[in-house]
């Protein structure tokens, strides 16, 4: 059996030796035995662990409870129980494929809008309060894609908003694509595109933040960051089946 110091594992890593003490704190990987001076000792479970561990964390999709998925999926490897660990982490997977179709419907949907009666004369003028109910979404909800310019309403002449039937199908495709979890700057992102270019690629647009923005999350690059996801959860899966093969017998060896 090989054991390790603190620092051993962390530099054979790469990570501080801090690192590795939160992990321990966060019961990412099981509690190491301590000599008679209060010194670790790690074995060769907790450094497969703590490789799992880091594989685990690298993705950064936190919608819909992904994030916690994987603590639990990571949590679990800690206590040796691999077979629920992989079980666990099949979900997480198949979760991951659910949001990427999810996003891809609301893309398709978004197309199918901008397809439909664009060039309908206006039958619908209601109030906010009216559009709220019609969409079934919050008041707060539409001042908020207003105040992010999503959407540009007119006014009557006593000053109240009045949506009209493009202003619903325009706010139709922000309730689909905020569903699917694509940010307020990906949708506005891509409306400035198609009014400018009304036969731009909307899954590339979408997908691609501006060079010269300040602030790139997740959710400005969701399709991307969805198939990043995958392909680290079959990672996930791989490490999880070599250390079920490596430590069925004993996993604190």
């Amino acid at each position: 059996m090989n054991t390790y110091k603190t620092s051993e594992i962390a530099h054979s890593i790469g990570i501080h030796p801090n690192t590795v003490r939160l992990y321990e704190e966060l019961e990412l990987i099981p509690k190491p035995e301590r000599k008679e001076n209060g010194y670790r000792v790690f074995t060769d479970f907790h450094m497969e662990q703590i490789k799992f561990v880091r594989i685990a964390l690298k993705v950064e999709v936190l919608q819909n409870g992904l994030r916690k998925q994987a603590i639990a999926v990571i949590k679990t490897s800690a206590l040796g129980n691999f077979e629920k660990a992989i079980s666990l982490a099949e979900h997480y997977l198949q979760k991951i494929r659910d949001e990427q179709r999810n996003a891809e419907e609301a893309i398709a949907i978004t197309e199918k809008l901008l397809l439909g009666n664009s060039q309908e004369k206006d039958t619908l003028f209601l109030t906010r309060k009216e559009t709220a109910d019609h969409l079934q979404i919050s008041i707060d909800t539409l001042r908020n894609w207003e105040m992010n310019g999503l959407l540009t309403v007119k006014r009557k002449q006593n000053g109240y908003r009045v949506y009209t039937d493009e202003d619903i199908r325009r706010l139709k495709i922000i309730r689909s694509l905020r569903c699917a979890n694509y940010s307020l700057s990906a949708i506005l992102r891509m409306m400035s595109t198609l009014s400018r270019n009304p036969e731009a690629d909307i899954r590339q647009v979408i997908d691609t933040p501006k060079e010269n923005d300040d602030i790139i999350s997740v959710y400005d690059k969701l399709l991307t960051s969805l198939h990043y996801a995958e392909q680290n959860a079959e990672t996930m899966l791989v490490h999880l089946e070599k250390m079920k093969k490596q430590f069925r017998a004993n996993p604190t060896l």
